[in-house]
């Protein structure tokens, strides 16, 4: 069945999955040049704030937020186009809670921006959480990957 969508459109999913992942530690170097401004001495604030740290930090995670989202989704749609169902399993149980745990961090902008350090606690914490799983995401992803490309 994976004859029914051309062969290089099992690729995009994975291929934009390990463009996330770069983009999730390059947001996560960001946020920390943020936090950086935010609690530094005067000098180093004073060094660091023309970089606009924070800014970017909200532009490259938003960027992130929706990658991922249309990617999670792509990616399922392409194993249901292929196969006529989902697998349930531990890539897609996972791939969805990163899903979820991604807009939850992004949800709490809106209080991280009035100052709520228990929503910046859970904004990091959540946000690690979800690079990790996508650590984990790798190893599952180019197993499935591999077992596309050998039965191709």
């Amino acid at each position: 069945m994976l004859a029914t969508l051309p062969f290089s459109l099992n690729f995009v999913h994975p291929l934009l999955m390990g463009l996330l992942l770069a983009m999730g530690g390059y947001a996560m170097f960001l946020g920390i040049k943020t936090k950086k401004v935010r609690t530094g001495t005067a000098e180093q604030r004073k060094a660091l704030l023309p970089g606009k740290f924070a800014q970017r930090h909200y532009f490259w995670g938003s960027m992130l937020l929706a990658l991922m989202v249309f990617g999670s989704l792509g990616g399922m749609a392409v194993t249901y186009l292929n196969n006529g169902k989902l697998f349930v399993g531990p890539h897609l149980l996972v791939g969805l809670a990163m899903t979820g745990m991604i807009a939850g961090a992004a949800s709490l902008s809106p209080l991280m921006q009035r100052g709520n350090v228990i929503a910046r606690k859970v904004h990091v914490g959540l946000n690690m959480g979800m690079l990790t799983l996508f650590l984990w995401q790798v190893v599952s992803g180019l197993q499935i990957v591999n077992k596309i490309w050998t039965n191709s």
